[in-house]
């Protein structure tokens, strides 16, 4: 499509709502900033128990926590950290000479519910260190290496997370699950990385536990609820403020890795008109994305190479891959001065070879311009 002028000047099969992997982060960026806006962060609180000497743990849905050391960096530029939130406790606690030793950690990650996996995922993805379990409370994405983007995640978040405070807090003996009391006194308070910097993340490495954070608060938000299955609802609101018709589209994850995720890239196509004029908050999601030969998933050396490196810098786009997938979708800046808006599909049984058709394709877009020809 030409961005200015609205024209579609290529479609094959542009209206059939599709898988679109890893391309769903750009819906769920959209809504969180439509939604939560960028500056919105999430909090994880500690509050006092009901119990003498006991506290409880609060996630806030901040997956990006880290229980790393403060000083030290992720895989998430700007996470909290457990021994800041501890320390804070710690002088809270210390401040009232009538509370007895504190001995007792109380995890309350009650803030999700429903199943942790989306049961249409493959588990391959949490061995292989793609998608962590989602849930309300958990530290570095729940990865084995917090410095590491690929890494192994457990089956047990929550109790990764409730041991790591545990252990700062010292003197703990007892670390059970429950919710905390209501209107009990807060303890201290850690916020995560703005969405700004999470939409950032979700794109251009294209995080899957980020996403899902983003999309599940975004369902809260919304008032659809705190389940994977509220999260078609919540998005498709927050999708709603850009004005354009949401029919087709079927939001199963934030991620984009369920092959139930069903989008028309006509939508995409429209979407990235909006994008590519910053409309709204929108800017923030053009500045996140890969871009070809330069940045992110789009600048590894097997993407835009050989004949189709012409194209280097000109592509701003989000890739997606999945076993049953190859996508992209984004904006060119053509040859001619013309601004495109594409989305491609490659589905089935594909191979790298796919990856690379659909990078000679936009490549073609690219050298085309406004002069593409829908024959």
């Amino acid at each position: 499509m030409n961005a200015a002028t609205g024209e579609v000047l290529y479609d094959r099969g542009g209206t059939t709502a599709s898988r679109t992997a890893s391309v769903m982060k750009v819906l769920t960026s959209a809504a969180a900033l439509s939604v939560l806006g960028p500056d919105y962060r999430a909090a994880t609180t500690v509050v006092k128990g009901s119990e003498p000497g006991s506290v409880v743990l609060v996630g806030g849905g901040d997956v990006t926590l880290s229980r790393t050391s403060t000083g030290t960096e992720t895989v998430y530029p700007g996470a909290a950290h457990l021994d800041d939130l501890a320390a804070q406790v710690e002088a809270a606690w210390a401040a009232d000479p009538s509370n007895p030793p504190l001995t007792k950690l109380i995890l309350d990650a009650s803030y999700f519910s429903g199943d942790e996996w989306e049961p249409s995922w493959a588990l391959k993805e949490r061995d292989d260190g793609y998608m962590s379990n989602i849930t309300a409370l958990m530290v570095d994405g729940d990865r084995d290496d917090p410095g590491a983007n690929t890494s192994g995640r457990s089956a047990d978040p929550v109790g990764r997370a409730g041991d790591a405070f545990a252990s700062e807090l010292g003197g703990v003996s007892v670390v059970e699950r429950g919710v905390a009391p209501a209107g009990a006194a807060q303890l201290g308070q850690v916020q995560s990385p703005t969405v700004a910097q999470l939409v950032d993340k979700a794109l251009v490495v294209s995080d899957n536990t980020v996403a899902e954070m983003l999309a599940r608060l975004v369902a809260i938000e919304t008032g659809a609820g705190n389940t994977f299955g509220a999260i078609n609802a919540g998005v498709l609101q927050g999708l709603a403020a850009y004005g354009i018709d949401t029919t087709g589209v079927t939001v199963v994850d934030g991620s984009g890795l369920s092959d139930n995720n069903a989008v028309p890239p006509s939508y995409l196509t429209r979407l990235f008109v909006k994008i590519n004029a910053r409309e709204g908050n929108l800017g923030v999601l053009m500045d996140g994305l890969p871009v070809s030969g330069v940045r992110g998933s789009l600048g590894y050396d097997d993407r835009f190479s050989g004949d189709n490196a012409v194209a280097d810098g000109a592509v701003s786009a989000k890739t997606g891959w999945i076993d049953t997938g190859y996508t992209l979708s984004g904006v060119v800046r053509a040859q001619d001065g013309s601004t495109l808006t594409f989305a491609i599909y490659a589905l089935g049984e594909v191979t790298g070879e796919a990856k690379q058709a659909i990078d000679t394709l936009a490549t073609g877009f690219y050298l085309c311009g406004d002069n593409l020809s829908n024959q």
